[in-house]
């Protein structure tokens, strides 16, 4: 364990599907947070990778290098995120955290909501000492994840057409992995029509608003691309789109990935969505190593290679916190950057 100062931090939806969404009532009271960066103020006792000053992004995955999750290729998960983090209310089993002498949750193992946080070093990626915090705090969560879903998880190819559900952050990184992952022909789907200027400067092709249309939108993109799409990419959290963005596949080989988080309902098919050779999968963090995968994307930003800055609609300081909250939940912004200490 050590203690991190939070130098910038941002909202994520997630933090909104805990707090208005999911509200487990175990899951209170709790310090949300969990998209940003900061310096390291002092380690404790065992903690090597690490040491005072070294610039970090805290993450809620975790990578120890050591379990068999960590050392398969076939995964990104790890066995000690399972032990320290109890997905049932979204925090920490342990929490260092209190409030009048009373324990407050730490959510999903950080809570960067807060000057300072204390993390386990396998759940913190150490990072380019020249790297803006104020930027890079993005790839803790949101970029990662929509942008690793295509390369990492749908594994996109050259040529390929593919639609991505949902234009926030999350959608928005993984259009911009359909780019560079090479893809011809990319449907931006969304039902707020002003995104679409957004989405095509990272990439999209196309901007499809599921209102404009009087038939079921997968039928309108099989229209568009004469059968369905190669690839589909669910980024918004509702089992009914995660189902329209599979039917929007090619039946023969179409690969849909579900990225949105959600854990409240379940989803039903017919069989023969599947049976005639769609491929169904599920995306946590993009697919990435989180401690590798996060150092890799904040090179890939220095080197230019990386969009994050365009991310960025609105900068704000952690006491404006419940302003960031309601420009998320009005859907008024892509991400708000919270200052909380200087760099």
């Amino acid at each position: 364990m050590f203690l991190e100062q939070i130098v910038a931090t941002s909202v994520c939806h997630s933090d909104l599907y805990h707090l208005f969404e999911y509200m487990h009532p175990e899951g209170f009271p709790t310090v949300l947070g969990h998209e940003a960066a900061g310096t390291v103020e002092s380690v404790g006792p065992g903690v090597t990778e690490f040491q005072p000053g070294d610039k970090v992004i805290p993450i809620f995955l975790c990578q120890c290098r050591e379990c068999r999750f960590c050392k398969s290729p076939k995964t990104n998960q790890c066995e000690l995120a399972w032990t320290r983090v109890c997905q049932k209310i979204m925090a920490s089993v342990e929490s260092r955290f209190t409030c009048r002498g009373k324990r407050v949750l730490q959510f999903m193992g950080t809570s960067t909501f807060s000057e300072y946080t204390v993390v386990h070093q396998s759940a913190v990626a150490k990072i380019d000492p020249a790297a803006p915090l104020d930027k890079v705090c993005l790839l803790g969560c949101g970029i990662c994840t929509g942008y690793g879903a295509a390369v990492n998880t749908a594994k996109v190819e050259p040529g390929s057409t593919c639609a991505v559900f949902g234009l926030g952050a999350v959608g928005l990184a993984a259009v911009m992995g359909c780019k560079d992952a090479g893809a011809e022909r990319i449907l931006a789907v969304d039902i707020n029509s002003q995104k679409a200027e957004k989405a095509k400067a990272f990439g999209a092709t196309d901007f499809v608003n599921p209102k404009d249309h009087n038939i079921p939108i997968n039928q309108v993109l099989a229209e568009m691309t004469n059968g369905g799409v190669d690839y589909s990419l669910e980024c918004v959290g509702k089992v009914e789109v995660m189902r329209t963005a599979l039917e929007s596949c090619m039946e023969a080989w179409g690969v849909s990935v579900i990225v949105g988080w959600t854990d409240m309902y379940d989803i039903a098919i017919r069989p023969s969505h599947l049976i005639c050779g769609r491929t169904w999968k599920g995306s946590m963090f993009g697919g990435f190593k989180s401690k590798d995968g996060v150092a890799q994307m904040v090179k890939a930003y220095m080197d230019k290679k990386l969009m994050v800055d365009e991310f960025i609609t609105h900068n704000m300081t952690l006491d404006q916190i419940n302003n960031a909250i309601d420009l998320m939940k009005d859907c008024k912004c892509i991400r708000t950057v919270m200052s909380v200490s200087p760099q």
